[in-house]
């Protein structure tokens, strides 16, 4: 995650470029950034250079390219069919409002979570519309390895779009015996259903079908870093 001043740099130097096709000067940097000294517009670039926001390039006088401009990108897959933000977390809220849908951020989805004792939580997350299908959603926090094969890591928050139907193959989530939420994969084997995790040191586990009840379908997922 940037800082104020780094994130406050790389849109400057952004939007300089933008509009006058070149970088600016270390002390059009310092001015704007109202600094007392150019060796903090030098921090500041090193420091986003190392985490991957730009690169200097050689033998070029106010050479900078930018990589990532710190907004969150919509990486959509339609070959997996998943929808995925990966980027500076906060600076989801940088894109203009009309952009964006807000969702309930209900708590952690883990074992012995069930979702209706998390549902008066009043924290929520903003999502870029693209993401986001017609109908009801909701968004949860990830806690747990169980899924990490199908790149969905512990801390992630997954969005979910409010249902009771799934097909086989789809990630949802499941409520088992009316108390245990669980995120998993669902396959309907006859009378009975399998959850599978996405990760080898779990089991999967085999439920007779009156025993589960979906309460969503994995639609996308945001991820800080």
């Amino acid at each position: 995650m940037l800082t104020k001043k780094q994130k406050e740099l790389l849109t400057y130097i952004q939007n300089f470029q933008n509009k006058n096709g070149v970088t600016p000067s270390y002390e059009e940097m310092k001015v704007a950034l109202t600094l007392k000294s150019k060796s903090g517009i030098h921090r500041l670039i090193l420091a986003l250079e190392e985490r991957g926001f730009v690169k200097r390039l050689a033998h070029k006088a106010r050479a900078l390219e930018i990589i990532k401009d710190g907004i969150a990108k919509i990486n959509v897959s339609n070959k997996n069919k998943k929808n995925v933000v990966v980027g500076n977390f906060s600076s989801i809220s940088d894109i203009d409002n009309n952009k964006l849908s807000t969702l309930p951020l209900l708590g952690k989805i883990a074992a012995g979570t069930p979702i209706e004792a998390i549902q008066n939580n009043d924290m929520s997350v903003d999502v870029p519309k693209e993401m986001m299908p017609i109908g009801e959603s909701y968004a949860l926090t990830v806690e747990g390895d169980s899924m990490i094969n199908e790149g969905i890591h512990s801390g992630d928050t997954v969005l979910i779009k409010k249902t009771n139907l799934a097909d086989n193959g789809d990630i949802v989530v499941a409520l088992v015996d009316d108390h245990e939420a669980t995120l998993k994969r669902i396959r309907k084997k006859g009378q009975s259903i399998a959850l599978e995790s996405a990760n080898p040191i779990y089991e999967t586990k085999i439920l007779s079908a009156h025993r589960v009840k979906i309460q969503g379908k994995l639609i996308g997922l945001l991820r800080k870093y």
